[in-house]
C-alpha cells in the first residue's frame, strides 16, 4: 500500500530540480498549484515539451501484439 499524498508534500521539480510543494498557490488568479513542477513556468516547459512531441510514450515491449499472421505464414513452421 502506497503514502496517500497530501498538502505540504514535497518533490524535486520535474524540469528545473527546485522543490515542489503540493498545494502552494503558484496562480493566485486561478488559485492552483503546479505540482510536481516549482511553478506555472516549468509546467508551461513541460507542456510545451509534450505539445512539441519531445516527450512520446513508447509503444510496448511486445511488437508482435496484434499483428495477424495469415494461416500456414507462420513463423517456425516449414
Amino acid at each position: 500500500m502506497g503514502t496517500a499524498r497530501k498538502p505540504g508534500d514535497v518533490a524535486a521539480c520535474a524540469i528545473c530540480g527546485k522543490p515542489a510543494v503540493r498545494g502552494a498557490v503558484v496562480d493566485a488568479r486561478r488559485g492552483v498549484d503546479a505540482f510536481p513542477f516549482c511553478s506555472f513556468r516549468c509546467q508551461t516547459i513541460d507542456l510545451g515539451k509534450w505539445l512539441s512531441e519531445e516527450y512520446r510514450i513508447p509503444e510496448g515491449d511486445d511488437q508482435s501484439e496484434g499483428v495477424v499472421v495469415p494461416d500456414g505464414d507462420e513463423p517456425g513452421r516449414t
